[in-house]
């Protein structure tokens, strides 16, 4: 089962937002996701907010899920201009999921040309889809880019046949390098998702995905280890001994494996788990997140944050049509975030930046840690002389580590 929303204050029937997320509007980038919550099959290692496409009925099948959500494209709209948040171009939409190529390119271009219509889109704005390889043809990935789709993330997991089985993966590996060919020749930027560390994968195994990866030649690699979330189908067969558990040196052997092919082949790291081959290739949507930029979380279970203000909407895509069929806000709860939380969450995410974090942006203690850390070999001793923390390879597979470091006891 997915796993629970965070506990919060009560959100607002009106969707009205705290004073707080007009200070200094003007100046953030604005983004969307769109979260499409519907997959052919739920895949054992995954907790996200999905339904199988023929499970849910009554307001919150598939066939009406994009009517839904531009009931909530216009809510957002309402909201924004009633707080007071000054009108911005869309600077990146990001349609996750769950699987949104299960929806048709129609009406995945009918939800980015509501967006179009109600705030504009930035010029040269990075519009991305996730898709799981078996769910495009030549012909729909070239009508995602005619809508005005710039990039597509396909989710390719591993190259290896009893690795995807584990995982309940439901793609062939030999159709990866055919959907990619597709979507460049419909003009799209392509990147690929990995996952490394599923039980009973070697350290082989991992080459072989990594290599098939960059034979495909994509612009930008995305490479996670596998983490075991409490609820899913996979945490209970290594509960039960069906399947062996996750070994966190054979985490680092892969990631060290990842970075040497990866680095090797041109791609350069920009996030502990992000490579990108050009400057400019990095998945802008994602950098949004980690600056700390304004987004809004269409979807049921999406998050949103403007401002310092965080909010979450139910989970359920009944209950989600049904407040957005009420006129009233789908979110579940929300937070406004102090001084304290919004200084931590910015160490945590700009640290595992390659740009790095300014010394400048620490507190006392978090500077008095700097000079452990170089001689740790976890940060990047001339970019700290400059006044920048960088992780070094090493600090990258320890960097939960060297948040603590940095942040106050």
């Amino acid at each position: 089962m997915p796993s629970a929303l965070p506990l919060g204050d009560p959100a607002p029937a009106d969707g009205l937002l705290d004073p707080q997320a007009r200070e200094g509007a003007q100046e953030r980038a604005f983004s969307l996701y769109i979260h499409v919550p519907y997959c052919t099959v739920r895949c054992g290692y995954c907790d996200f907010n999905t339904y199988t496409a023929t499970e849910l009925g009554g307001g919150a099948s598939q066939d009406e899920y994009a009517g839904t959500a531009l009931s909530e494209l216009d809510f957002a709209a309402g909201v924004l201009e009633r707080s007071g948040i000054p009108r911005r171009p869309v600077s990146t939409v990001f349609f996750g999921g769950g699987t949104p190529t299960l929806l048709n390119p129609e009406e995945l271009g009918a939800l980015l040309g509501r967006a179009r219509d109600l705030w504009g889109l930035e010029p040269g704005a990075e519009v991305t889809t996730e898709a799981n390889p078996e769910t495009v043809t030549e012909e729909s990935l070239a009508r995602l880019a005619e809508a005005g789709f710039t990039r597509v993330s396909f989710g390719m997991q591993s190259a290896v046949p009893h690795v995807l089985k584990t995982l309940d993966r439901v793609h062939r590996p030999e159709r990866v390098p055919q959907v990619v060919a597709w979507a460049r020749a419909a003009g799209l930027n392509v990147s690929l998702d990995l996952i490394y560390g599923t039980p009973g994968e070697s350290l082989a195994d991992w080459e072989r995905s990594l290599d098939a990866a960059l034979t495909c030649e994509p612009d930008h690699v995305s490479a996670y280890a596998l983490i075991i979330e409490d609820g899913t189908k996979l945490a209970a067969q290594i509960r039960r001994g069906e399947v062996p558990d996750v070994v966190d040196d054979d985490h680092a052997d892969k990631y060290e494996l990842a970075e040497q092919r990866l680095a090797a082949a041109g791609f350069d790291w920009y996030e502990v788990s992000n490579w990108a081959r050009e400057p400019g290739q990095e998945c802008r949507h994602n950098l949004a997140y980690w600056r700390g930029d304004d987004w809004w979380g269409i979807g049921p279970g999406a998050h949103s944050h403007v401002g310092g203000v965080r909010w979450w909407n139910v989970k359920h895509p009944r209950a989600y049509a049904q407040r957005l069929g009420d006129g009233v806000s789908p979110a579940a709860g929300k937070e406004v975030l102090d001084g304290d939380t919004r200084y931590l969450e910015d160490i945590l995410l700009r640290v595992r930046l390659a740009e790095g974090l300014p010394t400048s942006a620490l507190h006392a203690e978090g500077r008095t840690a700097v000079a452990g850390l170089i001689a740790d070999g976890l940060i990047d001793p001339q970019a700290a002389f400059k006044g920048t923390v960088r992780l070094s390879l090493r600090g990258r597979l320890l960097a939960d580590a060297v948040v603590r470091r940095l942040l106050p006891d």
